[in-house]
């Protein structure tokens, strides 16, 4: 049964329902939702016609517009099903772009009103477009196809990397006052592409730490292979940026692996350098199993060199240091233990002035990059490696926006909230 009647009272739309009582619940809550997405249909079809403009011309910069003769109708897609609404088209006397007052005031996107769009796109940054669809099916009982999932939310992806440097959307950043240190970091992932095989995306982590270490939120930022390690450490620098001119007095810290690939990069950003913990255990384990042959002679060592190298100054030049006397003292070393000792040797000696882990721990610092390799996960791989993806770099880098808006706390609401009020 339809709504009954719709009226407009002291600026307010009043809609009455009727729904029949049923002996079965299950299909009293079906008529119920039923109603209740009808109503929300005419209220938004109503709603809308309320942000149009009266045809009066309008000035725009100084441009007049006149709007055409007679309102043409036009669907728009709602989290309540399809509405066609009668609107007005403006255009100068000069021809050229056409404004629809209606479109622009209502912040309509694409041709998806701004609660639908958030919601598809926010589903569509979680799951595929078939999960989507079936789920909008279920939920809803609005039927989309998949190609509109993908085209609604590439155009709030490309919103969002139009406004990052525009809106402050940071999201639930903490106060300046509770930021003793910022941690920076950045790591590839590999995802399979259509034409070009595996290639890897990029995922970046700003993250703040209190005075006593413990974390408080992260930013991430992402970037398909496409565009490039330039653009996204061009991303990177203008997030950088923007948070050091908020929390001047903080520590930063770039955190990474022995590759030396963007260590001038993150010498430019940041005033502590500190070589990932777990990734100078990984090449110590191995030396481990070359200098000793039982399982209980390495654990010790292993429990023993660990626990210097973050509680004792300069434990990291003592354990190179054995480490090369191992080499010489050896003579019966095979190839490749040999390979082991000399690559772990070369690997400490080029980070020598990262690996002061007793001095980080005391100044409460991250020595860890496990943020950044928990982001590769729950940015990328979660979403955009499951079994049969292959991904063009459109599609992928739609992805990696909105889930790198979404995952930073309150950043998603933060860019809605600004959409709702000034509009994409």
């Amino acid at each position: 049964m339809a709504a009954t009647s719709i009226r407009k009272e002291n600026n307010e739309l009043v809609i009455e329902l009727r729904v029949p009582v049923s002996s079965n619940f299950l299909d009293f809550e079906k008529q119920v939702q039923d109603e209740l997405t009808n109503a929300g249909r005419v209220l938004t079809e109503h709603g809308l016609a309320e942000f149009d403009a009266d045809g009066s011309p309008i000035i725009i910069g100084n441009t007049k517009y006149t709007a055409k003769q007679k309102q043409v109708e036009k669907k728009y897609e709602t989290p309540f099903g399809t509405v066609q609404v009668k609107r007005y088209a403006y255009q100068s006397s000069s021809g050229g772009t056409t404004h629809i007052p209606l479109e622009h005031n209502a912040r309509i996107i694409g041709n998806s009103t701004p609660r639908f769009a958030k919601l598809v796109s926010s589903k569509y940054s979680y799951n595929n477009a078939a999960t989507v669809q079936q789920d909008l099916f279920e939920t809803l009982h609005r039927k989309v196809s998949r190609c509109y999932i993908q085209d609604v939310s590439a155009l709030v992806a490309t919103g969002i990397e139009a406004k990052s440097q525009l809106w402050d959307t940071a999201g639930d950043e903490p106060l300046p006052v509770d930021v003793a240190s910022i941690g920076i970091g950045l790591d590839g992932v590999c995802m399979l592409f259509c034409d070009d095989g595996y290639r890897q995306a990029m995922v970046g982590t700003i993250t703040f730490y209190d005075a006593t270490g413990m974390r408080l939120h992260t930013t991430y930022v992402a970037a398909a292979p496409e565009q490039g390690k330039s653009l996204f450490l061009e991303h990177m620098d203008q997030e950088i940026e923007r948070v050091k001119k908020r929390y001047t007095h903080a520590r930063y810290v770039g955190i990474s692996d022995g590759a030396s690939d963007f260590r001038p990069w993150l010498e430019r950003h940041t005033t502590t350098r500190i070589l990932d913990f777990w990734h100078l255990t990984e090449y110590l384990a191995g030396v481990s199993k070359v200098m000793f042959p039982r399982k209980a002679q390495r654990e010790e060592w292993m429990d023993k060199t660990c626990h210097n190298l973050k509680h004792e100054h300069g434990a990291a030049k003592a354990i190179l240091a054995e480490i090369k006397q191992a080499v010489e003292q050896k003579k019966r070393l095979s190839k490749s233990g040999r390979e082991i000792l000399n690559t772990t040797i070369v690997y400490m000696s080029n980070n020598a002035d990262r690996t002061n882990y007793a001095s980080y721990r005391k100044s409460h610092l991250p020595i860890g990059s496990g943020v950044t390799e928990a982001a590769c996960k729950t940015v990328v791989k979660q979403r955009m490696c499951g079994s049969g993806m292959k991904w063009k770099f459109s599609g992928a880098q739609t992805v990696l926006s909105l889930r790198a808006k979404r995952l930073t706390k309150g950043a998603w609401e933060a860019f809605w909230t600004k959409t709702g009020q000034i509009g994409l």
